[in-house]
């Protein structure tokens, strides 16, 4: 692909931007960490286009500069967790090229909110976070499902544009 850091500026620009929008819904689903992942609709489109090693780049700068501006460090270490454990899931998912690109987005969704559970089990020294996992586990699939169908849509109309 020509103009690599161009595409990586805009594709960054375009998640801090979703990550942003996030934070102005008013949605609450009642679960501690529980999100839409809009920014995460970037990640499985560059996955799928670019490879997985730019999609890590890019959930990690994402991750640390929307941290950094709109939330805090322990937010970057939860985020991370997730962010990572969910990448990779989804790669490993991807690259086998059983599931479908809805499939494996809510594979990262559930994978997400398990990465960030485990870091929040780690940090309060307790596995009483725990009970949070069932909740987090609907969250995550009924999110991943709506980044799914996005992000597959987008790719369908990539691919029309490219072909």
């Amino acid at each position: 692909m020509k103009n690599r850091a161009a595409y990586f500026g805009v594709f960054t620009a375009l998640a801090l931007i979703l990550s942003y929008v996030e934070l102005l819904i008013p949605i609450n689903f009642g679960i501690p960490g529980a999100k839409l992942g809009l920014a995460n609709l970037v990640i499985v489109v560059v996955l799928y286009r670019n490879g997985w090693k730019e999609a890590f780049l890019l959930s990690v700068v994402r991750i640390v500069l929307a941290g950094f501006m709109f939330t805090n460090l322990f937010s970057i270490l939860y985020s991370l967790a997730g962010g990572i454990l969910s990448l990779g899931v989804m790669s490993l998912l991807k690259w086998k090229n059983i599931f479908s690109v809805t499939g494996v987005s809510i594979a990262g969704g559930v994978s997400h909110n398990v990465g960030q559970l485990l870091v929040a089990m780690a940090v309060v020294e307790t596995y009483q976070v725990g009970w949070y996992l069932p909740a987090l586990l609907i969250a995550g699939v009924l999110t991943g499902l709506l980044i799914g169908i996005l992000s597959a849509g987008i790719l369908k109309r990539i691919r029309f544009i490219d072909g």
